[in-house]
């Protein structure tokens, strides 16, 4: 029972950031607010590890991570190391200090796209010389239009956290 209920944990995991990823790839350019494209692997990565701890938080970074690297002209690597470390980070505080709840997610959230912001900007003002002053509006514009975005992915992202919280309690291990 417990490798069937793994199996389909991972597959709803996988279906929720492919999800995730078209949406952000496909439907949302179209829906361009000032030019931007809101950033929503990052708030999946970190709903993931805020409802579901450290280790499901860890490898929902990486993949998230795997799929912004291909998503973004980014030097290989910097979303997955990042994403990663922000999946361990989150869901080792929630398995053991912060409380997993709406305020908690946004909190977090907020946290995780200011830091995807300086992601995004450090290799344009270390590698191009892009004065990051021209930069800094265009981030927090993004991450405020992320921010906003993140709230109806709770709703799935929380929707998973519950399915998790059921198999656990009922003698059943992820």
């Amino acid at each position: 029972m417990k490798r069937k209920t793994l199996i389909i944990s991972a597959l709803l995991h996988t279906l929720l950031l492919i999800v995730i990823y078209l949406v952000q790839g496909v439907i949302l350019p179209f829906m361009r607010f000032g030019g931007l494209v809101p950033l929503l692997l990052p708030v999946a990565a970190t709903g993931v590890a805020l409802y579901e701890g450290r280790d499901t938080g860890g490898v929902t970074g990486l993949f998230a991570g795997i799929l912004c690297d291909i998503s973004f002209n980014q030097p290989v690597g910097a979303f997955t190391v990042f994403l990663t470390l922000s999946g361990l980070v989150i869901g080792t505080l929630s398995d053991t200090l912060i409380m997993k709840g709406f305020v908690t997610y946004f909190l977090c959230c907020g946290t995780v796209l200011v830091l995807s912001a300086i992601v995004q900007i450090f290799p344009l003002v270390v590698f191009q010389q892009i004065p990051p002053q021209a930069l800094i509006g265009t981030a927090i514009q993004q991450t405020i239009y992320s921010l906003i975005s993140s709230l109806p992915v709770w709703f799935f992202i929380r929707a998973l956290g519950k399915r998790a919280d059921r198999m656990t309690s009922s003698g059943q291990t992820l």
